[in-house]
């Protein structure tokens, strides 16, 4: 179903105001991910930066307005970056993209761990959640119970804080076919949360608004090389009025 005017309108008002208010995003990504990851900040209004030098990372989280921790590449490097970052971020607004936890026992591990730390969402998907949760809770009950938002990313994203459940049906297959398109849907949700203190409005507003710039942008894209960019450019003339007729969210 579509969206409730509120829904929509409030993932317009979150636009424009990190286009009013250029938050900064400090990234910590997949090494792959990040010339993406960083196009992406830039064509919603937020401004990305990304080192993962121990002798800078804390002082450019310390400047930053939200913090992505994506465990993507999770080398030696990456790994203390994290925990630098972390430690520098004091009160900031973080987010845990557990990539590939399924595969790695050591990497599910240290992914329980931060969500200890309580991020103010994990996005993730259903393989990731699995392994994030062994026990097998539901998501309602893992974000209750750690005092986060869970952003269970699919065909249809379900977003969670325990109390409240939200279905953003909007997206395009070609999404899937793009490197580090969910790294910067992630580094989205971080700008909204630098403008945004409801976290779960926050990543409902940044979903929407990704999934139907991927719908615009395949109406125009001959496969998965014309869609990466033709994205970018659909997410940067992304308005209040096609959120409000194509938003897809129950």
């Amino acid at each position: 179903m579509h969206a409730p005017i509120e829904y929509a309108d409030s993932a317009a008002d979150v636009l424009a105001r990190i286009r009013a208010r250029r938050p900064r995003v400090h990234c910590i990504t997949n090494s792959v991910a990040q010339q993406y990851t960083a196009n992406m900040l830039l064509a919603a209004g937020a401004v990305p930066s990304m080192t993962i030098a121990p002798e800078e990372i804390g002082a450019f989280v310390a400047g930053a307005d939200a913090l992505l921790v994506n465990l993507g590449t999770l080398d030696r490097e990456r790994k203390a970056a994290v925990e630098a970052a972390l430690a520098a971020a004091g009160g900031k607004p973080w987010l845990l993209d557990p990539v590939f936890i399924e595969r790695s026992p050591e990497r599910a591990a240290f992914a329980r761990r931060l969500v200890d730390a309580r991020p103010a969402v994990v996005r993730l998907n259903r393989a990731e959640f699995a392994a994030l949760d062994p026990a097998g809770r539901p998501p309602d009950e893992v974000a209750r119970a750690q005092a986060t938002v869970v952003a269970l990313t699919g065909d249809v994203d379900l977003v969670v804080d325990g109390r409240r459940r939200v279905a953003v049906a909007n997206g395009h297959p070609l999404m899937a076919l793009v490197t580090a398109m969910g790294c910067a849907g992630s580094a989205l949700i971080c700008a909204a949360l630098a403008v945004e203190t409801d976290a779960l409005l926050a990543t409902v507003a940044a979903l929407a608004a990704l999934g139907v710039a991927g719908e615009v942008a395949a109406e125009r894209a001959d496969g998965p090389g014309s869609f990466a960019a033709a994205i970018i450019d659909a997410l940067y003339r992304l308005d209040r009025a096609m959120l409000r007729t194509r938003a897809r969210v129950s």
